[in-house]
C-alpha cells in the first residue's frame, strides 16, 4: 500500500450507423475484405468527405447521457501518422474543439459510489485492419473498417484500481447499449479500450509517468492487464529503475504487458484543422430534440425497480445491466407476474439456461407472457413448483406455452386427498424404522418422507397436502 495507481481510460465505441462517417459505404461486420470501400474511405486524391448526420446525433446523445457540455462550435482535425491501414496518411478526428466535454459517470465499488470524470467525447474515423496470416514475409490490409464512425470517450485520471476500471467499462457499455449508439461487442472490436496507468507514493499529488496499455478486449482482461502493469511499475521503481512513457500491448495468452513503442505526444501527430470539412455549428434546438428522445438510463431504472416493484438492490442491479433483460422483466410484470417471483425465475432458471448455451436475451425463444402464464398455473395449484422447472425448461427450448406442455406431458399436479393419502400410507408402511425414529423426536425425517411420496407420485403430488397428511399420520 506504499503506492496507489492512477488510471485513465480511453474507449473507442463504434457507432451504430448503417454507413460510414464520411461516405455511404456499409458498416456491416464480417463482409469479404475490401468489399465495403469507395474512393473516399480508401483515401483517393481529390475526394471530399461529407459528415454522417446520424454520427453527430449519436455523439450528442452520448454526451447528454453522461452530463457533458455540448459544444455549439466544434470542428474536425487531421491527425497525421503513417501506417499501412491508413491510406490517406492521416486520420480525421477532433482535437482542440471536440463535440462534448466535462461529463461524469458514477460507478459503485464495494457499496461506495465513485465519480469518474469524462474529459471529452469526440468523433473520428476508424482505420483499416492489418492481417498477419499465412507463410511468407507479407501482410494483408482490409480497408472495410476504414471510415467506420467512432466515438472516443476519454476519462479523467480518476480511477484508482483495476476493479474500478472494469466497473467503469461495464457501466459505460451498458449506457451505450441503452442509448442505442453502440452494440458494445468487444469481441468484434466495436468497443475497444486503452488504459493509461501510472503509480505514485500514497499521499503524493503529482502524477507519475504513465504507460498506455492497448489491445484490451474484455472486462476480465481490463482487470488482469492493469493488475499486471501496476505490479510491473512498482517492481521497476523499487529496484531503482525509472518508468518510461511508452505504449504497451496486453498479451492475454501469457498474462503480461509488453513494450510496443515510445508513447507519442499530441505534437507528434501534427494536428491541424481538417480543410475539407467546415466547422460544425450545433443549434440548441437540435440538442433539445435529442435530449427529449433519451431513454430511461440504467441508474434511474434501477431506482424505479427498487421503489416501484419492491425489489432488493441486488436483483435490480442484475436486471438493469442489459436493456433487453430489463424490458423482458417489465413485460412479464405487465402480463401478470409478481415482481420478486419473476426476478427469481429470471436470475435462476433463465440465466442458467442462457449461460449453458452462451445465449443472450435477444436469442431467447421464451416470451415474458409465457412465464407469467406458467406462474399463474403454480398459483392455481395446476402444477407444483418442482414440475414448473420441467415445464419452464421445455418452454425455453421449444417456445411452447405452459398449458400445452402440461397437457402434452401429463404434468397436472395431483391435489386429490384420497390419491395422495394412498401414497402416504404406502411410504409409511415401507419405512417402519424411519417412522419410529420420527416418533422418537427426529423430526428432520419429515423431509425424507415428503421426498419418498413425491418420488412415488412422480413429482405430481401437491406438496402442501403431502406435508399436512404426513404430519397428521406420523
Amino acid at each position: 500500500m506504499k503506492y496507489e495507481a492512477v488510471i485513465g481510460i480511453e474507449v473507442h465505441a463504434q457507432m451504430l450507423t448503417d454507413t460510414k462517417i464520411f461516405c455511404g459505404c456499409s458498416t456491416k461486420f464480417g463482409s469479404e475484405p475490401n468489399t465495403q470501400t469507395c474512393p473516399v474511405c480508401i483515401g483517393m486524391p481529390g475526394v471530399l468527405p461529407v459528415l454522417n448526420r446520424k454520427a453527430l446525433e449519436f455523439a450528442i446523445r452520448t454526451g447528454l447521457a453522461t452530463g457533458c457540455k455540448i459544444s455549439s462550435h466544434s470542428r474536425f482535425a487531421r491527425k497525421n501518422y503513417f501506417y499501412p491501414d491508413l491510406p490517406k496518411g492521416y486520420q480525421i478526428s477532433q482535437y482542440e474543439l471536440p463535440i462534448c466535454e466535462h461529463g461524469c459517470i458514477e460507478i459503485v465499488v464495494d457499496g461506495e459510489i465513485r465519480k469518474v470524470g469524462i474529459t471529452r467525447i469526440h468523433m473520428e474515423e476508424d482505420a483499416g485492419k492489418n492481417i498477419h496470416e499465412g507463410d511468407g514475409n507479407y501482410s494483408f490490409v482490409d480497408l472495410n473498417r476504414a471510415g467506420v464512425p467512432l466515438m472516443e470517450i476519454v476519462s479523467e485520471p480518476d480511477i484508482r484500481s483495476p476493479r474500478e476500471a472494469a466497473e467503469y467499462m461495464k457501466k459505460l457499455r451498458t449506457m451505450l447499449r441503452y442509448l442505442g449508439v453502440c452494440d458494445g461487442n468487444m469481441e468484434q472490436g466495436s468497443l475497444r479500450c486503452d488504459a493509461n496507468v501510472s503509480i505514485r507514493p500514497v499521499g503524493q499529488k503529482e502524477y507519475g509517468i504513465r504507460a498506455e496499455v492497448k489491445n484490451i478486449n474484455s472486462f476480465k482482461f481490463v482487470e488482469k492487464a492493469l493488475e499486471y502493469e501496476i505490479k510491473r511499475q512498482i517492481k521497476v521503481v523499487e529496484e531503482g529503475g525509472k518508468i518510461i512513457q511508452e505504449t504497451r500491448l496486453w498479451d492475454s495468452n501469457r498474462g503480461v504487458t509488453e513494450a510496443m513503442r515510445g508513447k507519442e505526444e499530441a505534437h507528434d501527430y501534427r494536428y491541424f484543422p481538417e480543410p475539407d470539412l467546415v466547422p460544425m455549428v450545433v443549434e440548441q434546438k437540435l440538442i433539445d430534440e435529442i435530449r427529449a428522445t433519451l431513454p430511461e438510463l440504467p441508474d434511474a431504472k434501477r431506482e424505479r425497480f427498487v421503489s416501484d416493484y419492491g425489489l432488493p438492490e441486488y436483483d435490480a442491479d442484475l436486471l438493469v445491466a442489459e436493456k433487453t433483460t430489463a424490458e423482458w422483466f417489465e413485460e412479464a410484470i405487465k402480463s401478470g407476474g409478481q415482481p420478486k417471483t419473476v426476478s427469481n425465475w429470471m436470475m435462476g432458471e433463465l440465466t442458467r439456461l442462457l449461460n449453458e448455451e452462451n445465449k443472450t436475451m435477444e436469442g431467447c425463444l421464451l416470451k415474458p407472457a409465457q412465464l407469467a402464464e406458467m406462474l399463474k398455473l403454480i398459483d392455481k395449484g395446476t402444477i407444483s413448483g418442482k414440475i414448473a422447472k420441467t415445464v419452464f425448461e421445455e418452454m425455453y427450448k421449444t417456445g411452447k406455452d405452459a398449458d400445452a406442455i402440461v397437457k402434452e406431458k401429463g404434468l397436472v399436479q395431483v391435489s386429490d386427498e384420497g390419491t395422495i393419502e394412498k401414497a402416504v400410507d404406502e411410504v409409511i408402511a415401507k419405512n417402519p424404522k424411519e417412522v419410529e425414529r420420527f416418533k422418537a423426536g427426529d423430526e428432520k425425517l419429515l423431509g425424507f418422507f415428503v421426498g419418498q411420496v413425491m418420488k412415488l407420485t412422480k413429482g405430481k403430488a401437491n406438496p402442501q397436502i403431502v406435508n399436512e397428511l404426513l404430519k397428521k399420520k406420523l
